[in-house]
């Protein structure tokens, strides 16, 4: 009986060691242990048979990066002559304004600018500088009030409200029921030149 025990737990053994290795799809069982194994430069784990693979997170990010960089690119190009004509409009202000009020203003940039006075008025004409990406309306209402001297700005805005930038020169005035608001702003002149290149320093491109 021993003997046959015995020739028994060698042939086991025998047929175990040249057993083929099969992938098993069955179930995870809690006492599987995973077998790290290395093909072709990538590591993986395999539990019965699943693969868990460390590249494929990367392989998935990659392509969502390059999709998302040639659709970024693609929408660059095709917002590029919108954005010069954008840019070429931020370059000067030119209002004519309709309403009742007295004032008066200057501009020599953000830091060196009077006004005072009191008016409400709709405009029409080049809006001046956006300070952001969507365009500003050529006609709509606007209105303000009060004074400012430099940085002391007491002034309250209404409607659109001039939106100056703070480069810009120039002047307005409001006399009884006709008013304008010209200037210009040397820094958006900069940024409709160097545009060309590919270089947006007002940050106000698509």
């Amino acid at each position: 009986m021993t003997r046959f025990l015995s020739l028994l737990f060698v042939v086991l053994c025998g047929g175990c060691a040249s057993a083929p290795s099969e992938t098993f799809n069955g179930p995870i069982l809690w006492l599987d242990v995973p077998e790290m194994a290395s093909e072709a430069g990538e590591s993986s784990a395999r539990f019965s048979g699943l693969v868990f693979r460390d590249d494929e997170k990367d392989e998935d990010t990659d392509d969502v990066e390059d999709e998302t960089g040639g659709a970024g690119a693609g929408f660059a190009i095709l917002m590029y002559i919108p954005n010069r004509i954008l840019d070429a409009f931020d370059m000067v202000r030119a209002r004519a304004r309709i309403g009742p009020g007295f004032a008066v203003g200057v501009r020599a940039t953000d830091y060196a600018d009077a006004y005072v006075g009191a008016y409400a008025t709709v405009y029409v004409g080049l809006p001046g500088a956006r300070g952001r990406k969507m365009p500003r309306s050529p006609i709509g209402l606007e209105s303000k009030s009060g004074a400012e001297v430099s940085v002391v700005d007491a002034t309250v805005e209404g409607g659109v409200g001039p939106h100056y930038g703070k480069t810009e020169i120039g002047m307005s005035f409001q006399l009884a029921l006709v008013g304008a608001d010209v200037g210009f702003d040397p820094m958006e002149i900069v940024d409709f030149v160097v545009g060309f290149a590919g270089f947006d320093p007002q940050d106000d491109d698509f």
